[in-house]
């Protein structure tokens, strides 16, 4: 999943076009998989972590999140974008990879970045490398926010 949503991201790749190709090739190896695997893909992924996140949540049967979701300001100009979300429940999901720690310059904008969207009434869940390597911890704290923000699961 990770290298078709890669390959999604960084090219005009048309799901449809795949499978229809798919379709035309049906005794070809792997395309009953890939047919299963393309109803996955999201091209809104930037890192291989951004998918592996998306993926665990709605494995475990989580509603599937929209990817980079932009805010914009006065101007129509985008302010910020975050990794994954529910705007309907303004739950938001970050994957902070090594930069968001390493990088003063990134850590500050982040600070300042999450106060800005939970002043418009967002939650911001963030999930750092080693958190995704528990990843019962991640989709109970994703669940708990989405119930607590009305989502009926």
């Amino acid at each position: 999943m990770v290298y078709l949503d890669a390959l999604a991201h960084a090219t005009d790749l048309k799901i449809a076009d795949v499978t229809a190709l798919a379709e035309h090739n049906p005794g070809i190896r792997g395309v009953r998989r890939l047919s299963s695997t393309l109803q996955h893909v999201d091209g809104g992924a930037e890192s291989p972590q951004e998918t592996r996140l998306r993926m665990t949540l709605t494995k475990a049967g989580l509603p599937r999140p929209e990817t980079q979701i932009e805010f914009v300001d006065d101007y129509c100009r985008v302010r910020i974008r975050v990794d994954l979300g529910w705007r309907e429940y303004k739950v938001a999901v970050e994957y902070d990879g090594v930069q968001h720690w390493s990088d003063r310059y990134q850590r500050s904008w982040d600070i300042d970045r999450i106060a800005l969207l939970e002043a418009a009434g967002w939650t911001v869940i963030r999930v750092s490398t080693e958190l995704l390597s528990r990843p019962d911890v991640v989709v109970e704290r994703v669940r708990a926010k989405l119930i607590a923000e009305g989502c009926p699961l």
